[in-house]
């Protein structure tokens, strides 16, 4: 930006924002040469100014809209747009102002399916994924940030991060928030009703939200990006209407339709159970991206094939979860080798290894078998179904659940494993990149650090206490920054990596690999 503007009053700073931000909506091709004058009229009224920028404007093409949007919204502080200068309020009026920058949704649509049959369906997903990232629906520079690194593991490579994209509420809102009347209006965050919409306290905004429909065995779906991508082209596949999650042979025929109609990505459910189930719940939705994950890097361990499904082949995987994967070039013999194979494993119980398919609690039985189903296409253009077989039973001694993280884990991470999780990526709470770096700073030798986190009971490290004492004895507190946040690192990336184990039906021993063979026999795999 040309100096004369760093020192300009702050309507004419606002003003030039209007002008470098229908320059990058133009140049990005959110809207077309025709909508320009319209688009900036549109802002100029958002903010309430009756005429353009009035000097010469000559501005080198922006990669992002990040910089004129924070002008902008900090003019609609200061003007009383917005009432606090708090991220949420910002993210209310950023996606207020990227709406007015796009096309329409049908627009959109359009333009999605003619790129697809013109050029092909990953031409048609690259365009809608850049948008999606023009548009500032993801973003980007909050993604940035987050915290990744490799993990050494028994089973290959664990990817670890530490999620920093998703803004948190400070005090004052998440209180006025529950002043609120509970949410009708969009049921939930994936409702296809949420496209356009303005947002509030307790519900993000999504003006710049855009969505792709799709039919999967002839029902109505829809395709979104994410907007804390996790990982590359990191979408949300939802059903039409507001239906709870439910794994039934529909839900695997899904995924593998929707792998044949977009066979760059892989797409996979959470299980449908609490505790060993995803985050919502009661919307029936699938994720899917562009991404090879370490669970799909792992070798096979043992082969079996079943006279009832012939060119399927089913091994077990080297996962610290219970894994088996099937393969086969014809999808619909997949899918009934998949649904038999589910179904089996739904009234499959075996105390010896723990496993009990159902527990009966004043006369009504409660199940606890499921699975986190994942498809994808293989190398040789086949089809990949993995069943990550799940139980959520809880016990006295493990009440959150016994193939849950267990409490000694919970200073690092007390959540759900979900999809993304069995798959071998970590999704660990942005609180503990402070946290973390405090520990490495006992290790590079915050000594007063260490005697606090020992001595007082509400430090902000408590819940690490023992573990930070550990760390210090067996590693001393001589090292360098560099050293000792490596150190830090690898030592949380052993700990995800035990939680997956913990959350394994099956242990890696020998006693629980049997046991897993015994399941796989018992369906008559050979």
């Amino acid at each position: 930006m040309p100096n004369d503007i760093n020192t300009a009053p702050a309507g004419e700073k606002a003003l030039h924002a209007i002008e470098q931000l229908v320059l990058f909506a133009l140049n990005q091709e959110l809207i077309q040469p025709a909508d320009v004058d319209y688009s900036r009229n549109e802002l100029l009224d958002q903010f309430g100014f009756s005429e353009p920028y009035a000097l010469e404007f000559s501005e080198t093409p922006l990669e992002s809209p990040q910089e004129p949007l924070d002008i902008l919204i900090d003019y609609g502080f200061e003007t009383g747009l917005i009432p606090e200068n708090t991220d949420t309020y910002r993210d209310l009026l950023d996606a207020k102002i990227m709406g007015l920058l796009m096309a329409r949704p049908s627009e959109v649509n359009a333009q999605f399916f003619s790129l697809s049959a013109e050029k092909g369906i990953e031409a048609a997903t690259d365009r809608f994924y850049k948008l999606s990232i023009d548009s500032n629906y993801i973003r980007m520079d909050r993604i940035s940030k987050n915290v990744l690194w490799l993990q050494e593991s028994p089973y290959g490579d664990i990817e670890m991060t530490i999620n920093l994209s998703k803004p948190e509420k400070n005090p004052k809102e998440i209180a006025m928030a529950r002043l609120l009347p509970p949410p009708v209006y969009p049921k939930c965050l994936l409702c296809r009703e949420n496209v356009g919409y303005a947002g509030r306290l307790n519900h993000p905004p999504r003006q710049n939200l855009r969505v792709i429909p799709l039919k999967l065995n002839n029902e109505n779906w829809f395709l979104q990006y994410s907007p804390y991508v996790y990982y590359n082209e990191h979408c949300i596949v939802f059903h039409h209407d507001h239906v709870p999650m439910k794994l039934t042979k529909e839900s695997l025929k899904r995924l593998l339709s929707f792998v044949e109609a977009f066979p760059h990505y892989f797409i996979g459910s959470n299980a449908d159970l609490p505790i060993v189930g995803g985050s919502i719940l009661t919307h029936d939705h699938f994720q899917g991206g562009r991404h090879t994950f370490p669970i799909q890097k792992a070798p096979k361990e043992q082969t079996f094939t079943h006279a009832s499904y012939p060119g399927v082949s089913l091994s077990i995987v080297k996962w610290p979860m219970s894994v088996l994967r099937l393969h086969g070039a014809d999808p619909a013999v997949l899918l009934e080798c998949g649904n038999d194979l589910y179904e089996a494993w739904k009234s499959y119980s075996d105390p010896e290894a723990e496993v009990l398919a159902f527990s009966e609690v004043d006369g009504v039985e409660t199940p606890h078998n499921t699975v986190t189903p994942i498809v994808r296409r293989a190398e040789d253009g086949g089809f990949e179904l993995d069943l990550v077989l799940r139980n959520n039973r809880t016990s006295g001694e493990f009440p959150e659940g016994i193939f849950h993280p267990h409490r000694e884990m919970h200073h690092i991470k007390k959540e759900n494993i979900g999809l993304i999780e069995v798959m071998g990526l970590a999704i660990l709470p942005g609180r503990l990149k402070e946290e973390l770096d405090a520990v490495a700073g006992v290790l590079a030798g915050d000594l007063p650090l260490l005697a606090a986190v020992k001595s007082e009971a509400d430090h902000a490290l408590a819940q690490h206490a023992s573990w930070v004492q550990e760390l210090a004895e067996r590693f001393g507190t001589g090292h360098n920054h560099e050293e000792a946040v490596k150190i830090v690192q690898n030592e949380v990336g052993i700990k995800f990596t035990h939680i997956l184990e913990h959350a394994g039906v099956y242990k890696r021993t020998p006693e629980g690999q049997a046991a897993f063979r015994r399941f796989v026999q018992s369906f008559g795999a050979l």
